[in-house]
């Protein structure tokens, strides 16, 4: 998603809604610059949530990432958790964030290329998992999404789930 598309994500109207969930998000690589990644991963996640929140949702589900803290001197963890942060003030009643570790999954069937390093840690993962603390292992995107409608569904307030607490759902 390039950061001209997730601009005109500001003028969005969600039809009405629930619920919302957003798993949307890109790499500095592929967006090709830190402004881009900013704007799909703060701009456009902010403006999906915001057009379900003025649709009537009062429950929203994230996929952030293991790390994410408003606070990090990581660009890319800093930006997801700035964006956590800003959901946070929008007012729903239900706030369910995901931050999973290593996503492994079918990526090609979706268009988007291998990636070399992202296959060797995902085997790493796989094959260490039992020297590796849960919330650092590789999780299957099944799981990740399983997760977070169920926990949509029954929690209220504000809840983070990390990675290793996915791990055997």
């Amino acid at each position: 998603m390039s950061a001209h598309l997730a601009g005109s994500l500001t003028e969005f109207t969600a039809p009405p809604v629930n619920d919302v969930f957003i798993a949307l998000g890109t790499t500095i690589k592929t967006a090709g610059s830190r402004a881009a990644f900013r704007a799909v991963d703060f701009d456009a996640v902010l403006a999906i949530a915001r057009a379900g929140r003025i649709a009537g949702a009062t429950r929203l589900g994230l996929v952030s990432a293991m790390g994410a803290d408003a606070h990090s001197a990581v660009f890319y963890t800093r930006v997801k958790g700035e964006a956590e942060e800003a959901l946070s003030l929008l007012g729903f009643s239900t706030l369910v964030v995901v931050r999973p570790s290593f996503l492994a999954g079918e990526r090609e069937s979706l268009g988007q290329p291998p990636r070399a390093g992202e296959k060797i840690a995902l085997g790493l993962s796989r094959m260490l998992s039992g020297v590796i603390p849960a919330n650092y292992q590789s999780i299957s995107a099944d799981r990740v999404a399983r997760t977070l409608v169920e926990e949509v569904a029954v929690r209220q307030g504000h809840h983070v789930i990390l990675s290793g607490e996915m791990q055997h759902r």
